[in-house]
This record gives structure tokens, C-alpha cells and sequence, in this order.
């Protein structure tokens, strides 16, 4: 998988995409990762990239001259056939494992991160496929988002997590939160690891694994369970 990320705050991404899992997928070319400077795609002698609305009110907009060659650009020296192109705003879907799940089958992702007071609607209605909010609130920009859009889909990439099978069990994996888990010791203070966990009957371990799925998503997350 190839992902690009634009932006106008090109350093923020450094220490996230320089260390855990993401740094082992790149380091096993599982996946590419190129920041972008949308100021270098501006035409403006100041590197501008934003500008008063027309019709006034408060705030700025972004350009949608250095963000469309951006793009182009992107896609021409990238030369993948099919790119899937992601605004991240607050009017985005919100984003769940399911969406995840469907943007990591795609070989060559291009993130736009939203800023100031919003973007030109002829980026949202020309230019990108896709619009993916993390939640019900407002950030600065679009670039916390971007980061957690990039965990979620590098470690959905095939090969980049340890265990293969560890991503059967996750939360949201079927619509459920993941089970307890327990460790050494197995008595901590009085506090004691269910028994059924240290039986050595993997079948039943894996019905109480499930039958606690279900309680702990029934109690904090019922809606989950709705979903089709």
C-alpha cells in the first residue's frame, strides 16, 4: 500500500510515523508513507494556501488551486491505476473498523488534511471520493485524524502485525469489544485470573471469550450490537 498525506503541517507526523507499528511496515516495505507540503503546490509568492470567504464571515478557506495539483502530481509520479482520495473534516463519515476494513484493500490511498475555517467545495465535489471524520467534535485541523485513519489501516495490511490471527480477536472485530484479558501473575494481590483461563480447554476458553464479548459490548456499547 502506498499513502499519501497532504497538509500544511508536514513535521506533526514524524513522531508517529517513526515509531511502533507503523515503523516496522515501513521498514518491511509492507507499506509507503509521503508527507506532503501542500505550500510547495501554491502558485502564490507567499506560499499562501488560504483566502477570505466569498460573501465574508469569519475565519479562512483553503485554496483549491494548490490542493488540485497536489494531487495530480501525486497521482502522476505514483502511477497506480486506481487511488482513493480522503478530505478529513468534521462532515466526514464517522469512522469505524468496517470502513477501515474496506480502505485497506486499496493500493494507493491520498489524505487531505481540512484546515482553517473549511475548504472549497469544489475540492468536496471534484476532487475527492471520500470525506472521514474520528468523531462528534472539532479539532485544529485534519491532521490527528489522518494519524489515526494511517494506524488503523497499517495494521489491517497483511503481514504487518506479529500474529496473524491477532486481528480476529480485536475490539469491533463482528461487532463485539474484545474479551478480558489476564496475565502473570495469576494472583495479583487477592485479585484472581479467572480459572477457566488457566484449564488449558481452549474450547471453553474460547466460549467464555466470547460469552464476555458479548456481556462487556451489551453493557458499554449496545448499539454495536444492532448493526447489520
Amino acid at each position: 500500500m502506498r499513502i499519501d498525506i497532504i497538509t500544511i503541517f508536514p513535521r506533526m507526523f514524524e513522531p508517529v510515523l517513526n515509531e511502533s507499528i507503523i515503523k516496522r511496515a515501513q521498514n518491511k516495505k509492507k507499506v509507503k508513507i509521503y508527507i506532503h507540503n501542500l505550500r510547495y503546490y501554491s502558485a502564490d509568492k507567499h506560499k499562501k494556501v488560504d483566502d477570505r470567504p466569498f460573501g465574508g464571515g469569519s475565519g479562512m478557506v483553503m485554496r483549491p488551486e494548490p490542493i488540485f495539483n497536489a494531487v495530480e502530481e501525486i497521482k502522476s509520479k505514483a502511477k497506480i491505476q486506481k487511488s482513493k482520495i480522503i478530505l478529513l473534516c468534521p462532515q466526514g463519515q464517522k469512522l469505524n473498523q468496517k470502513i477501515a476494513k474496506r480502505l485497506a484493500k486499496y493500493k494507493h490511498i491520498i489524505l487531505i488534511c481540512g484546515h482553517y475555517e473549511g475548504i472549497d467545495e469544489r475540492v468536496r465535489q471534484y476532487l475527492v471520493d471520500e470525506e472521514i471524520s474520528i468523531g462528534d467534535y472539532v479539532l485544529t485541523g485534519g491532521e490527528l485524524p489522518a494519524m489515526v485513519l494511517v494506524d488503523c489501516l497499517v495494521r489491517l495490511i497483511p503481514g504487518v502485525l506479529g500474529d496473524k490471527n491477532s486481528l480476529n480477536f480485536e475490539s469491533f472485530t463482528g461487532n463485539l469489544l474484545e474479551y478480558p484479558q489476564y496475565t502473570r501473575p495469576a494472583n495479583y494481590r487477592r485479585m484472581k485470573a479467572p480459572a477457566i483461563l488457566l484449564s488449558g480447554n481452549h474450547k471453553k476458553i474460547a466460549q467464555w471469550r466470547r460469552n464476555q464479548a458479548f456481556k462487556r459490548t451489551k453493557k458499554i456499547r449496545p448499539d454495536l450490537l444492532t448493526r447489520t
